[in-house]
């Protein structure tokens, strides 16, 4: 496969990214520093997939990412350096652009972080994770002059071509084991394959213990990211059953696999995470996906993978009891009938575990969850807990009847604020005669 005329990059951007990226290439330019796309956007760039992240590589100076980020940036945005990785990225209010300089990496032992030291653009390229993935296009005008209009040095184009995943060379996956995680969210996203060589290199890898060596963290960062890339597509189902295939989820943690029952519900949470059936800014995508994946496991099980995956404190706490609470608002919302009903089911959850229980649900469960989220849930009934205090109620009386008043407010027994404050004023009469008639009924016979 020849190197094609690329299509201009900053075209398939978001207007933000793309002001972003040409801010950047005004000043390498005046500078005549050499800038290059690199990596995953060249990939996508190439598929005619929209590009939504900017990685930029800078050529020939070793303090050039975090250097060009500065000089770049405007007060109202961010620099984060990285110096001893040689990256740095600039954070606007909109988008953000991830700088490198050119450098190699090595490691001191399966899984561990990298030892970085600067290098040429050949040797950078070569120490990625795939080949597909090896492939840069030169931006600013230096660059350009320097290079032609794609450079491929590990055979990316004809990998992109046959759409298989192929590593650098036979011992990627014992330098960073995290890659085959990578590949099973990139396999199925983009519609590629392992390279058969590739394959190979994974089973080497797994006889000869590597993951065993890579910390929780790591390894959750990149599972996070399973149900994060559902945003651009990934069934993270799809995901979960190519390490299972690998062998990786029981290397992982013995026992850990993708259970039949967690299949279907990981797909509806991939469409429900692309394409939300309601909106909310509060969803940690990845804690839904941890807890329907590990659901149908014992409990010691779940703890244990969590620990594996470096969980712990209250986001362990609130995934290990998440299938509990999943399954007793699936019964409560089965037996409930009207809508304040159903609003006081579903009102308490967390959006995570209402998302559970949306995603594990039959279709007319999913409509009534569907309407709650996106009308119920936002409605305020006509009075307030000032006008309860008014007409004579106080202290925990006061939730209750506001509870209750909800509850008829959504189910359209009650339809304005006279009616509303109607029914407060007999709830606070009935509060009143309670306390006296249980006094009576406590008397003893004279």
């Amino acid at each position: 496969m020849s190197p094609p005329r690329p299509p201009d990059p900053l075209a398939r951007m978001p207007a933000p990214l793309a002001e972003l990226a040409r801010r950047v290439l005004e000043v390498a330019d005046a500078e005549g520093s050499s800038v290059l796309l690199v990596g995953g956007p060249v990939r996508d760039l190439l598929l005619e997939r929209p590009i939504v992240d900017v990685d930029l590589l800078i050529e020939g100076d070793p303090a050039g990412a975090g250097d060009l980020a500065a000089r770049v940036a405007r007060p109202e945005e961010k620099v984060v350096r990285h110096d001893r990785f040689g990256t740095a990225s600039l954070r606007g209010r909109e988008a953000s652009i991830d700088f490198a300089t050119t450098r190699s990496e090595s490691y001191a032992h399966p899984g561990a972080l990298p030892t970085v030291t600067p290098a040429d653009l050949e040797k950078d390229l070569a120490r990625r994770d795939f080949s597909v993935n090896a492939l840069a296009m030169p931006l600013s005008r230096t660059a350009r002059e320097r290079h032609p209009p794609i450079v491929d040095s590990a055979g990316g184009l004809r990998d992109l071509a046959a759409r298989k995943l192929r590593v650098l060379h036979e011992r990627s996956f014992h330098d960073d084991p995290t890659r085959a995680l990578r590949a099973a969210r990139l396999g199925p996203r983009l519609g590629f394959t392992l390279a058969p060589r590739t394959r190979g290199a994974l089973r080497n890898a797994l006889r000869d213990g590597c993951f065993g060596s890579v910390s929780g963290d790591r390894l959750r960062r990149e599972l996070d990211r399973v149900f994060e890339d559902a945003a651009r597509g990934l069934d993270p189902g799809r995901a979960l059953r190519a390490l299972d295939e690998w062998h990786v989820l029981g290397v992982l943690e013995p026992g850990l696999t993708l259970p039949r029952e967690a299949v279907v519900p990981l797909r509806r949470l991939g469409r429900a995470i692309a394409q939300p059936p309601w909106t909310s800014g509060r969803l940690r995508p990845w804690m839904t996906g941890f807890a329907v994946w590990l659901g149908p496991f014992a409990p010691q099980l779940r703890r244990r993978a969590l620990r594996r995956f470096g969980l712990r404190g209250d986001p362990a706490r609130q995934l290990v009891e998440m299938p509990r609470l999943v399954e007793r608002a699936e019964r409560a919302l089965a037996r409930a009938r009207g809508r304040g009903a159903i609003d006081a089911v579903l009102g308490a959850l967390s959006e995570e575990v209402l998302l559970a229980v949306y995603v594990r649900s039959e279709p007319a469960a999913r409509r009534r969850i569907e309407r709650f989220a996106r009308e119920d849930r936002l409605r305020r009934p006509p009075v307030t807990g000032d006008d309860l205090v008014a007409a004579g109620l106080a202290g925990p009386a006061i939730a209750r009847a506001l509870e209750r008043i909800r509850i008829a407010w959504l189910d359209g027994s009650v339809r304005n604020r006279e009616e509303a404050l109607a029914l407060s004023a007999e709830i606070a009469r009935r509060s009143r005669r309670t306390p006296r008639a249980r006094k009576k009924k406590a008397r003893p016979d004279s």
